[in-house]
């Protein structure tokens, strides 16, 4: 595994889960051109901007160059590196038929290809030894596993300005990105708090 420094974006779900058999780090989708019109998700992105560079990994296709044109809109020109695959004839396993241009996509490239890539864009992080915000760590502190747990996660994303429909897992690096352990503490405090407010009503 290659543990990154950087954010990177890519278009769906596919692609995630292909970068994440080799990247550690920090992997968003725009769920194609529905960034387009998710505000949460815009922000998110800005805010995680402002402390990480990000590579956008989109396909090779019109499509992939629309949604690279639209988050050079929301991220800063020196935040943002490009990061182009190869135009590659074919069709992914999964689809009955190839792409309106007949490319792969970046589920259907190579691993070895996608990492030559990302080669000279990535920061390789070094471990550090601060305490992270686990998934353990969040059901402990009632974020899941519980019959509140939906209200008391909405509640803590909500705070820090990030989409409500984030699951667990990505809620755990976006995080772990966006704010350190003391100031998870401290939003902990709060949230339940609220969530005294939200029982009693």
């Amino acid at each position: 595994m290659i543990k990154i420094d950087e954010i990177i974006i890519v278009e769906g779900k596919y692609d995630k889960i292909k970068l994440k058999n080799f990247i550690d780090g920090v992997i968003i989708e725009t769920n194609g051109f529905r960034i387009f019109k998710d505000k949460k998700k815009q922000q998110m992105i800005k805010e995680l901007s402002k402390t990480k560079d990000i590579l956008v990994v989109t396909d090779s296709d019109s499509a992939g160059f629309m949604i690279r044109n639209f988050l050079k809109s929301i991220i800063p020109t020196e935040k943002i590196k490009n990061v182009y695959m190869p135009e590659i004839l074919g069709k992914e396993k999964r689809k009955t038929q190839q792409s309106k241009e007949g490319l792969l996509g970046v589920e259907g490239i190579s691993d070895d290809i996608i990492i030559k890539c990302l080669e000279k864009y990535l920061t390789v992080k070094e471990p550090d030894n601060l305490p992270k915000i686990t998934k353990a760590i969040l059901f402990a502190d009632g974020f899941s596993g519980f019959d509140n747990s939906k209200t008391k996660r909405e509640i803590l994303l909500k705070k820090l300005d990030l989409p409500k429909y984030l699951s667990v897992n990505s809620m755990i690096d976006i995080l772990n990105t966006l704010i350190n352990f003391d100031e998870y503490k401290e939003l902990i405090s709060e949230v339940d708090n609220e969530m005294k407010v939200y029982k009693n009503t």
